[in-house]
């Protein structure tokens, strides 16, 4: 079944219609369609996967959606142009560029917290891109899975881009078929399955992960502020986000303020009963809840802690006391649990970050230059917030992907263009003026190779010493001509 599919995408792209940049507008301002006229029913969708609130459908995954779609269509022309790069004398009357030219066929496997912008978005780039797609949506997110099953063939060209849905099985079958390139969302220890599948065909592959990201809350801030932004970020979508911040770290003199900071933002966001809040989630399913519910064993409740199985629904929560050595600062949390994990100064904080994975994104609070100066420069991570949480994702120009254990390959706007593109090498040459190439023909000799050094070692000038090489040349080449006449002239006999 699934090596049909994939055959079907494949004859789909040989035929070339997926080419003309006309066919690619097409194709996406489709999607722009499924996604504007079937909005109630992504809506609906979600609130059965994730209990997510009919507002925040549309803030964490339609808006972004449509925003990529309008980008790639004004933006398209320009990103698909040839692109001319410098050139050194050997090759100045040649055109040399690069040109973006379609990958093939993608596969793309899609996420369950936010199961249309994480499977969709890396969709858009491979339009865009002028590729075909099979889409593999994930199983545990089963009520978007199977309407983007039934949206996506009514709306973009049924052979190109395709929908598998199912669960591990189907996956791995997949996975052992041939692909151009493979965009996978998930988390670290399928995405080394992913990558060894893919390393059987020599595939590229893209990994967007997710690990642990700190947060550092410096006691030189507006705290206030800092915990409302922070609240923010990590309970959203009941705190299954990949770059949520996964732990806080402060000093011992600032964690009280910073636990009734978060419990009056949480009062202000939820009340004081989030289980009967709109505006808060559950957790995917009761595998997810129970792993959850576990890693909490042992720790100290701050704020929270209260469960309820039958609801899959946890509380917002915030732990104290937790050592760096439990399991819970081990394993990427990926729900509404927040420890928070005291260090006495920027130097621990730093050293504490270091010594582990590098994580998905970094977060640091700071009014002073020097604290965040240090905290960028000393530390690595696939992204950084200054400040904020979470915000960086939405910068369609910024390249969003992981660094390490927490990724390969990036995407947004014009990078999810390039990362699914060949950016394939260009140089075409006139059978003309041969005499220049002499030099790189032997038979060799001393003087040949400096002419070829010359002509060759302008490669790394800049484009105003190149101009002024060439001015030497030409005016090289016109006292030679000069001369020749003078010569010329000299032996004719006089009348």
């Amino acid at each position: 079944m699934e090596k049909q599919v994939v055959d079907r995408a494949q004859q789909a792209f040989l035929s070339g219609r997926s080419r003309p940049l006309g066919f690619r507008l097409q194709q996406l301002r489709a999607l722009h369609r499924l996604i504007t006229e079937r909005e109630a029913d992504i809506v609906a969708a979600l609130k059965q996967d994730l209990n997510r609130s009919r507002f925040d459908t549309p803030l964490f995954e339609l808006i972004g959606l449509e925003n990529e779609i309008r980008l790639a269509e004004s933006s398209l022309s320009e990103w698909a142009a040839p692109r001319p790069v410098k050139k050194n004398l050997v090759t100045a009357s040649d055109d040399v560029y690069v040109q973006a030219e379609p990958l093939g066929v993608v596969l793309i496997i899609g996420a369950w917290n936010y199961p249309w912008a994480l499977t969709l978005q890396p969709l858009i780039g491979a339009i865009a891109a002028g590729n075909g797609a099979v889409v593999k949506p994930s199983e545990l997110s089963s009520h978007s899975s199977d309407l983007l099953k039934e949206l996506l063939p009514q709306y973009l060209d049924k052979e190109m881009y395709q929908v598998v849905t199912g669960g591990i099985p189907e996956s791995q079958e997949l996975l052992r078929q041939r692909f151009d390139h493979i965009f996978y969302t998930g988390n670290s220890i399928v995405g080394k399955i992913v990558m060894e599948a893919a390393a059987r065909h020599l595939t590229p592959v893209t990994l967007e992960l997710g690990g642990k990201s700190p947060c550092y809350i410096d006691k030189n801030c507006d705290l206030s502020v800092a915990c409302r932004r922070i609240t923010w970020g990590k309970f959203v979508n009941c705190g299954q986000t990949c770059i949520a911040p996964d732990y806080i770290l402060c000093e011992p003199g600032i964690q009280q303020r910073v636990i009734e900071g978060i419990q009056q933002t949480l009062m202000e966001f939820f009340t004081d009963n989030p289980k009967s809040s709109p505006d808060y989630g559950r957790i995917i399913n009761r595998r997810h809840f129970d792993r959850i519910v576990g890693l909490m064993e042992g720790c100290t409740v701050a704020l929270g802690g209260q469960t309820d199985s039958s609801e899959c629904y946890i509380a917002p929560t915030v732990l104290t006391d937790v050592s760096p050595h439990v399991r819970l600062m081990q394993e990427e949390i990926f729900g509404p649990v927040l420890p928070i994990v005291n260090v006495s100064s920027i130097d621990e904080a730093i050293h504490f970050i270091n010594r582990r994975e590098k994580p998905l994104a970094l977060y640091v609070f700071s009014s002073d230059k020097k604290v965040i100066k240090r905290m960028l420069s000393e530390t690595s991570s696939g992204g950084v917030t200054v400040n904020d949480v979470i915000m960086h994702y939405t910068v369609t120009s910024l390249p969003f992907g992981g660094v390490g254990n927490s990724g390969m390959g990036r995407y947004h706007g014009k990078h999810t263009f390039d990362q699914l593109s060949h950016h394939r090498a260009y140089l075409i040459k006139s059978l003309a003026m041969e005499s220049l190439n002499q030099a790189r023909y032997p038979p060799m000799s001393p003087a040949r190779l400096k002419r070829a050094r010359f002509f060759m070692q302008t490669w790394l000038c800049s484009c105003r010493r190149l101009a002024c090489v060439w001015a030497a040349v030409a005016t090289m080449v016109a006292l030679g001509l000069l001369v020749a006449l003078l010569v010329v002239v000299l032996k004719e006999p006089s009348p």
